[in-house]
């Protein structure tokens, strides 16, 4: 059962994170309240795109083979 929940867990972490990071609102907001963390956020781009690509593939392949 954990390894069918797992790559949509991936997948929607990735999601979360590609949302928050490349939306202009959410850049502007979090630029003027939140900086710091917000550029530190902001390093975890390439893993976001990442999770997002991968997670969204083994997703298929799970639903696929299932």
């Amino acid at each position: 059962m954990l390894d069918f929940i797992f790559p949509f867990a991936i997948f929607f972490y990735g999601l979360l994170l590609v949302i928050v990071l490349e939306s202009p609102f959410f850049q502007k907001l979090g630029m003027s309240r939140l900086s710091p963390a917000y550029t530190r956020l902001s390093g975890h781009r390439p893993l976001a795109w990442t999770s997002f690509f991968l997670g969204g593939l083994w997703s298929l392949q799970n639903l696929w083979l299932s």
